[in-house]
């Protein structure tokens, strides 16, 4: 079973920025090129919903309608790493934020059930 290992997350004042990165546990597993890697987040009492996600091959990338514009994916295929740039915070955004395979998900990619492999999660919380 592939692990999936966030870091990244913190307080921080809102407005503010925090950059999350997800990568496999085992170094030696492979990313294939269908692959997308998205970011998911949850709070206490609503279910977990889509953030973002980026195709290893193609590159392209979708967001959530409440994050686009402040937030940006990228991936370092060297690195076999997942970013999430997060700017201009608000409280809002408090979560614990996932990151997760889909093995398939150029047309699945906001099916949760899709998705194969999942870390545990890092907490963000944005408040002054």
């Amino acid at each position: 079973q592939v692990q999936l290992v966030e870091s990244g997350g913190g307080l921080v004042l809102p407005g503010g920025s925090l950059t999350l990165s997800c990568a496999p546990r085992d170094a030696t597993f492979v990313i294939y090129s269908s692959y997308v890697i998205s970011w998911f987040r949850q709070t206490p009492g609503k279910e977990r919903e889509f953030v973002s996600g980026i195709h290893w091959r193609l590159n392209k990338k979708w967001y959530a309608e409440s994050v686009k514009d402040r937030f940006t994916i990228s991936r370092v295929a060297a690195e076999n790493t997942v970013y999430l740039q997060m700017d201009a915070l608000k409280p809002e955004d408090t979560a614990v934020y996932y990151c997760a395979i889909n093995p398939d998900g150029r047309l699945s990619w906001n099916d949760q059930s899709k998705y194969d492999y999942w870390g545990r999660g890092t907490q963000v919380t944005v408040s002054s």
